[in-house]
């Protein structure tokens, strides 16, 4: 989709559903997590690299506003934007639209990277990767 950096393509599967015959309302939070790990794959951030130098990236927040539902068999696309929260934070600006390009979710998913003593820290690569 046109104004995003990324976006991914997924399908509903049946057992993603709950009761109501929806995709579970914390279903959502997997495939946000997967199209943020995709992408960073695709701007060359490697999570096993990137442990073994000593840096961790971890979600500090994640914010959900849910505007409609998704429903078994339902084709979407998850699209992201990357922006500097702050010296030490990033935030994933994610948008699930169905098929129809209807916005099903709007996410602000907020993250940092931890050193090796266990302190929140921006390396370089990582901004570098972001575009920020």
């Amino acid at each position: 989709m046109e104004g995003y950096r990324f976006s991914l393509d997924f399908k509903v599967r049946d057992y993603e559903c709950d009761m109501e015959g929806i995709v579970n309302n914390a279903v959502y939070m997997n495939y946000l997590e997967h199209a943020r790990h995709e992408f960073l794959h695709s701007i060359g951030i490697n999570f096993a690299e990137m442990t073994a130098k000593g840096i961790i990236m971890v979600v500090i927040r994640a914010e959900l506003d849910y505007k409609s539902s998704l429903r078994s068999g339902d084709t979407f696309t998850v699209c992201i934007n990357v922006e500097r929260e702050s010296k030490l934070r990033f935030t994933f600006v994610q948008d699930i639209f169905n098929s129809d390009g209807k916005l099903v979710l709007k996410a602000r998913i907020t993250g940092t990277a931890i050193n090796e003593k266990g302190r929140p820290d921006m390396p370089a690569e990582l901004l570098q990767a972001f575009g920020l």
